[in-house]
Parts: structure tokens; C-alpha cells; sequence
């Protein structure tokens, strides 16, 4: 293990980023929920948040990797929170009274800026957690673990949220203000501690003597099969990470498909359960990452997820299962029925929770000198989120069915299966990468 993996500090602070980056990501879903009752726009329109927000990391995604490679870890992941304050203040703009006619722009370029943030730093805490793990199975590992604490912090989220909406038909932007303040908040504290933490940044490559040659590196990350389409395999995980919770959340306060309206504070908490099994299922993948490859990982959870979401797209609706939950109002422990397809969705959770950091391993094994930049592009198939988010509103819209619109995190499910049994080897090794 090299020196930088005992760096305790540093591995800290970059688990903390991982929390930040799902807390304000997944405001986005609730959001959706407020936007499509204040507004009254259709499926695909009331994503806007997410797609804001994730496009951001098709715009940041190489910028990123290079602000890395010329500036370090440490002032990048400062830079981002500068941005990401700027991100929160404008969205909190956006429920201003005075704002309401501009609202739905207002807020779009809140959640772009956001993205901006969170695609920066993504981009530091995804390598430098491999790194401080030292590579292979162990860097897996400490991805994993960070995984726990941005699963525990999308629960919050989610929580936060579904108290604060309550009664979805009546939700309005303004009512997310607490969370905002919490996201600013956190923030700032982010910004002063790591401003104070001793961050040793790993070493770069050593490319001066060809720079002054004039050699030119006729290789790049993109030389890498199993990269290009371990790109392409994050690319469509996003649309089952934030796509099968999503549309359950607006599924169930929507109603329709032979089921009634739900409470959007209930909803809040049936959502919360999915990201609290990802929390529980990265806590087993860190607890087994140093054993167990990344390749084993992904093809076992990849099977589970595409059984799940069959299951739960032909499961009939009125066969339910009871869920526990709570009532914010009262503070009382309740439980609510809701399909149980719904709940195979929600089961899904388990399955996706170690898949960003299985496929991330995979797709930067071998890179070398190329890993700044290649996690730089990495970041960049983020916003697939935003595409497929768009592709399974419009297949709900068009079919007036939200089951039916898990083909689409089905076939992204499929894709991930291939890339584990086949498309992760590196069979590029002949390419210099020191």
C-alpha cells in the first residue's frame, strides 16, 4: 500500500464529498414532484432539475479532469464548492415570490450550476478514493464505502423532502427552502474544513521531458477499449439509479395505473427505503470489496436488477405489500400498502448500490497516467441521467403507463450484465500508461 492510502485525513474528507454530492443531486427528484403540481407540466418536462443538473456533467466532465491535472484534488474540490454555493443560492431564488413568473428558468440554471459543482467534485472523489485505497479490489473498497455515507445522505434527502411537501398538490417551490439552507450550509462548513485538511496530492506523471521534445502522446484514455465502453456502461447506470426511484415517486403521488394518489410525505419515505438498501448494500460491497472483485460484483447485481424490474413491471397492482414509514405531523410510525412490484423496484436499490463504484474500477483499471483525465470523461456519461430520465417520462407519457416505462432502466440493465461478463477486459496493453 502506498503512502497516500494511509492519508486517514484525506480519506475523510473525501467520504464527507460523496454525501454532499447525493444530498444535493437528489433534491432534484422531489423537486420534479413540485414542479409537475405547481406547474402542471408533463412527466418529461418536470425532470428540468435533472436535466440541469446532469447536463452540467456533459459541459464539466473533461474540464474537470483538467482543472485536476493543472490545479490538484484539494483546489479543485474548493472551486466546486464555490460553485455549488452559487448553484443553491440562485435555486433558492427561485421559490421567491417575486420570481414566480421566472421560476421555471430561474431554477433550471440553479440546478445547472448545482451539476457544475457535483460533476467537480465527482471527479475528485472518485480517483482519489481509489488512490488512497491503492487501485484494484481495496480502491473498490473505500469507493464502497464512500457509497454508504451518499446513500445515507440521499435517505435524508428524501426524508427532508417528503416532510417538507407534504401534500404533493399543494407543494410549491418555497417549501424547499429548509433543504436548501441545509445544502448551503454544508457547503461552507465543506469549504473551511478541507481549506484546513493536509490533502497530499498523488503524484502526476512525469510528461515535462516530452513536453519540452515536443513528443506528443499519440495514446489517450480514449486508446482503451474497456474504457469507451465502461463510459457507455455509467452512461445507462444512471438511468437505473435515479430513474427507478424517480418514477416510483412520481408514480405513486401521480397516481393512475389502478392506483390511487399517495400522500407525497408517505411517498417520501417508501422512496427513502430504495437509497437506504443502496446505503445497506455498499455497506456489505465496502465490507466485502477487498474479497470480492468488481467484475463478480456487477455481474450478480445486474442479474438481481433485471429480475427485479421484470418482476415489478408484470406484477399485478393489486396485489400490495405493507411498507413502514412516518408521519412527520404526528411523529407516529405508520406503514402504507403499495404494490408490491413497487417494492421489487425498491428492492432494486440493493442492486445498484455497488454498481458506480464496480463499473468506475473496471473502466479506469490499467489507465495509469491516463486516470485524471479518463475520470474527467468518466464524469461526462453522467448526464445520460438526464436523456434516459427524459426517455422513460416521454415512454409514460406516451403510454400513459409508468410501468411500462421501466423498459428503459431494464435495457440499461442488460447493457451492465455485458459489460461484466465481456466488455471490462483491458485488451490494450500493449499502450505505455507510466
Amino acid at each position: 500500500m502506498s503512502k497516500q492510502s494511509k492519508q486517514w485525513g484525506a480519506i475523510i474528507v473525501m467520504i464527507a464529498l460523496f454525501a454532499m454530492i447525493a444530498f444535493v443531486t437528489n433534491l432534484c427528484t422531489p423537486m420534479a414532484t413540485i414542479l409537475k403540481n405547481q406547474g402542471g407540466v408533463s412527466n418529461v418536462l418536470a425532470q428540468i432539475g435533472n436535466y440541469g443538473n446532469f447536463i452540467a456533467y456533459l459541459v464539466m466532465g473533461i474540464p474537470a479532469g483538467m482543472l485536476i491535472k493543472k490545479f490538484g484534488y484539494k483546489k479543485t474540490a474548493l472551486m466546486a464548492l464555490l460553485v455549488g454555493i452559487v448553484g443553491i443560492f440562485i435555486q433558492w431564488v427561485s421559490g421567491w415570490e417575486s420570481m414566480q413568473t421566472m421560476a421555471f428558468g430561474i431554477y433550471l440554471i440553479g440546478a445547472f450550476i448545482g451539476g457544475l459543482c457535483m460533476c467537480m467534485l465527482n471527479t475528485v472523489v472518485n480517483p482519489m478514493l481509489n488512490i488512497l485505497g491503492g487501485g484494484g479490489n481495496k480502491g473498490n473498497q473505500l469507493i464502497q464505502i464512500g457509497g454508504v455515507f451518499n446513500s445515507a445522505a440521499a435517505v435524508a434527502c428524501y426524508i427532508l423532502m417528503g416532510a417538507l411537501i407534504g401534500e404533493a398538490a399543494k407543494a410549491k417551490m418555497s417549501d424547499a427552502t429548509p433543504a436548501l439552507f441545509i445544502a448551503m450550509g454544508i457547503f461552507i462548513i465543506a469549504f473551511i474544513v478541507i481549506c484546513f485538511t493536509k490533502i497530499e496530492e498523488p503524484e502526476q506523471p512525469q510528461e515535462e521531458a516530452k513536453a519540452k521534445t515536443g513528443e506528443k502522446d499519440k495514446y489517450s484514455a480514449f486508446s482503451f477499449r474497456h474504457f469507451k465502453l465502461g463510459i457507455l456502461a455509467i452512461f445507462l447506470y444512471m438511468g437505473i439509479e435515479v430513474g427507478v426511484p424517480n418514477y416510483i415517486q412520481q408514480f405513486l403521488t401521480s397516481g393512475g395505473d389502478g392506483i390511487e394518489p399517495m400522500n407525497a410525505g408517505i411517498v417520501g419515505m417508501i422512496v427513502a427505503i430504495y437509497w437506504l438498501l443502496m446505503l445497506v448494500g455498499r455497506f456489505v460491497g465496502g465490507t466485502i470489496g477487498g474479497k470480492v472483485s468488481s467484475r463478480t460484483m456487477i455481474t450478480t447485481v445486474s442479474i438481481a436488477a433485471i429480475v427485479l424490474i421484470l418482476f415489478g413491471m408484470f406484477m399485478p397492482v393489486t396485489t400490495t405489500i405493507s411498507v413502514p414509514g412516518v408521519n412527520w405531523e404526528s411523529l407516529s410510525f405508520i406503514t402504507a400498502d403499495v404494490p408490491v412490484g413497487i417494492f421489487a423496484f425498491l428492492l432494486v436499490g440493493l442492486c445498484t448500490s455497488v454498481m458506480w463504484g464496480g463499473i468506475f474500477n473496471l473502466a479506469v483499471e490499467g489507465l495509469g497516467k491516463y486516470t485524471a483525465i479518463a475520470s474527467g470523461a468518466f464524469m461526462t456519461m453522467v448526464f445520460g441521467c438526464a436523456v434516459l430520465q427524459a426517455l422513460q417520462g416521454w415512454v409514460a407519457d406516451m403510454t400513459g403507463n409508468y410501468l411500462i416505462s421501466y423498459f428503459v432502466p431494464l435495457g440499461c440493465a442488460v447493457y451492465i450484465l455485458f459489460y461484466a461478463l465481456v466488455g471490462y477486459k483491458n485488451v490494450n496493453k500493449d499502450i505505455p500508461v507510466e
